[in-house]
């Protein structure tokens, strides 16, 4: 295989989307193995580094064997592999529903448009506010959804400070979730309401429904 033409993948499985606009669709996901982030909260760790190289054609067959519309592709952070941007169009090319989990912090620029991006605005507290690529925030789109995991109040002011410096509530969705463990969804909720800003709460489904197990 043409090193354009295969990525390395973790896993590709069928489950329910548990966060962004497309929230309990069955979708398929194909997570990209690698990342050069380390989020202190990171709940992917285990795709960072193995999984194992596919074709874009072999991908886009397991993709179609699973008979599923709506397709994910994840990470890790999918777009340190350049073959990414070409896997994304095949599927779209295919007649999937596609959407990119990406951590921001790389160019989003060129993507195929019918691509819905959800990109990360990596909070402070995260640890990796500083890898966020800031030229990103002009290229969302109204299809596009932006989200910000919270762990605090000093995140949750720097997350509704940053998104109204560049306004991004008018320019696409924006989602805040709350870090698991760390902030409880009812005050995240509470300050969202308080604070008059149109942000979309978000609690992951997928742990609600079957916890930390990968594969879901």
């Amino acid at each position: 295989m043409a090193a354009a033409d295969q990525l390395k993948v973790t896993e590709i499985f069928r489950s329910l989307q548990g966060e962004s606009l497309s929230t309990g669709w069955p979708t398929v996901f194909v997570r990209l193995t690698g990342c050069p982030l380390r989020c202190r909260w990171c709940d992917t760790e285990y795709a960072f580094t193995g999984g194992s190289r596919y074709s874009i054609a072999d991908i886009l067959a397991e993709v179609a064997a699973l008979e599923t519309r709506h397709v994910c592709v994840t990470g890790g952070e999918p777009l340190a592999q350049p073959a990414c941007r070409t896997l994304l169009a095949a599927l779209c090319e295919a007649g999937h529903e596609v959407s990119l989990e990406t951590s921001g912090a790389l160019d989003i620029g060129g993507l195929d448009p019918r691509v819905r991006v959800v990109m990360d605005l990596k909070a402070p507290g995260s640890g990796e506010a500083g890898r966020n690529r800031l030229d990103n925030l002009a290229l969302l789109r109204p299809q596009d959804e932006l989200k910000c995991v919270l762990a605090d109040r000093a995140d949750f002011d720097w997350a509704v400070a940053t998104c109204q410096e560049h306004d991004l509530f008018s320019r696409c969705t924006v989602s805040f979730s709350p870090v698991q463990g760390e902030l409880e969804p009812a005050e995240l909720a509470d300050w969202i309401l308080s604070a008059g800003i149109p942000v979309r709460f978000q609690i992951q489904l997928h742990k609600l429904l079957w916890g930390d197990r990968p594969g879901v």
